[in-house]
């Protein structure tokens, strides 16, 4: 089984990061019909309902994880995932999905400098 870690983010909108702990399980839930984002993923704990969302911006996005939209396709409607790191602005879980092989292709990253602005493009 593949394990796709992801930054969940928003929790300071809800009930903070101070409860968040490793090995702790959270629901995921996709929302096709959120007005803000066609590929949101709601995070739910039992007894508190939601308590933040995958990040789909590169902003909120931390270390390697998925954003949302690479998320998206990989997952069910609903899937259990398990929290990992408990970061100062954040939380990183993971999902283990038996549909990944484990050698999925996964592109190289390349890096491009100019200006004061340092983005990162995807390799082809």
């Amino acid at each position: 089984m593949k394990k796709l870690f992801f930054t969940i983010t928003g929790c300071s909108f809800r009930y903070g990061l101070d409860f968040f702990k490793p090995g702790m399980v959270v629901s995921l839930i996709k929302e096709p019909d959120n007005r803000f984002d066609r590929e949101a993923v709601r995070v739910e704990l039992d007894g508190l309902g939601t308590v933040g969302y995958v990040a789909n911006s590169p902003n909120t996005v931390r270390g390697t994880s998925m954003s949302a939209g690479r998320l998206y396709d990989k997952i069910p409607a609903r899937i259990e995932a398990s929290v990992q790191y408990v970061l100062s602005d954040s939380v990183v879980a993971c999902v283990e999905s038996p549909d990944i092989p484990e050698t999925e292709n996964i592109p190289e990253f390349t890096e491009y400098t100019g200006y004061d602005v340092k983005v990162i493009a995807v390799g082809t």
